[in-house]
């Protein structure tokens, strides 16, 4: 993957974020056992977590890391840094802790997650970093007593298509200029999503033009779906969930496909993920009879199930930042796009 191919090994290759840059390294001159820790917070793909990646290798130091959003309460927490915070590193000039995704730590089956992490910043004799998307999320109002908060704002336009020029350059793509630059704007700051475009729309070319693009669809209906599923995976209320995804402009087997990859990582409980993965069953059910047989009478019942189905899943309501993912499916059929029909042109020829 581009994304991990050109990952910054050092701070030198850097993409913006110098005033950010600038407040890490004045926060890790100035610390000592004791000290804030740094919550580095901002949109995804704006560089939080490569930074500290990158500062540990120029620094030689032995990072040590893990995501909160897998974290299922304290003592995971303690088994990761409990030990390694207290002692010194034997091979390194010395450690660093980094917990992405802070804002990730969900809400009764973390119970004492965030304790942990307090604790950890107060005690350990290393320097301790957090990353979250929204540190102003209410269930991290104790925490952020114990850190310094550094903000991430987006990238530039101007950064994100330099940066996909040099990957380019360095794969040997030809390009219009004006593809890096709607693939740069299109990102909204974003220089992760940006690269991964990048990588679906070249993917088996030598060359890239504006008529690539098109594969991508556009990133105004991904945005309404991400805050779809938001809605409807959050809301306790039948006809929420219904409207949830009214303004969407996707057809339903589009949007059964982000459901379905969104359930495992929304839901934790089995009986829960089961209970949503039946009532999408039974809407696409719904959705092949409307489309082999006209009953469009059936329609109400497959929105029904697809959406207030799934969401009364749920136990309870889940009080955690959820990531949600770009459907596997869509990803595949965007990337293998001209090549099926090239394999249809043949086909018919014959």
């Amino acid at each position: 993957m581009f994304t991990i191919k050109y990952r910054p090994r050092s701070l030198k290759d850097f993409v913006d974020q110098k005033e950010a840059l600038a407040k890490f390294l004045e926060w890790y001159k100035n610390w000592k056992p004791g000290s804030k820790a740094a919550l580095l917070y901002g949109k995804p793909g704006t560089g939080k977590t490569c930074l500290v990646e990158a500062f540990a290798n120029d620094k030689n130091l032995e990072l040590i890391q893990m995501n909160a959003s897998d974290v299922r309460g304290k003592r995971q927490i303690e088994e990761v840094f409990g030990h390694a915070s207290a002692v010194a590193s034997f091979f390194k000039k010395g450690r660093i802790f980094l917990i992405d995704e802070v804002d990730g730590i969900s809400g009764r089956e973390d119970a004492g997650g965030i304790q942990a992490i307090i604790e950890i910043i107060k005690k350990s004799r290393h320097p301790v970093v957090l990353t979250a998307n929204d540190p102003y999320n209410p269930k991290l109002r104790v925490l952020r007593e114990y850190c310094e908060l550094i903000t991430f704002g987006d990238i530039p336009v101007w950064d994100i298509e330099k940066k996909l020029r040099e990957i380019c350059e360095k794969e040997g793509i030809e390009y219009d200029k004006e593809v890096l630059n709607q693939l740069a704007k299109r990102s909204e700051g974003d220089l992760r999503a940006a690269i991964n475009d990048l990588e679906t729309i070249a993917r088996g070319k030598k060359k890239i033009t504006l008529k690539d693009l098109e594969v991508l669809g556009y990133r105004e209906r991904e945005r309404d779906m991400f805050e779809a599923l938001k809605i409807l995976f959050k809301t306790s209320s039948f006809m929420g969930a219904k409207l949830s995804i009214a303004n969407v402009d996707l057809e339903p087997e589009n949007i059964m496909w982000w459901i379905e990859e969104n359930i495992p990582n929304e839901y934790e409980k089995p009986e829960e993920i089961a209970r949503a993965y039946e009532a999408l069953a039974k809407a696409d059910l719904f959705r092949a009879r409307i489309i082999s047989r006209n009953y469009w009478k059936l329609m109400r019942y497959m929105n029904d199930l697809m959406t207030a189905g799934v969401s009364m899943a749920k136990n309870e309501m889940y009080r955690k930042f959820t990531k949600y993912q770009f459907p596997a499916k869509l990803r595949y059929l965007a990337a293998s796009k001209e090549a099926r029909e090239e394999e249809r042109e043949k086909l018919k020829k014959l």
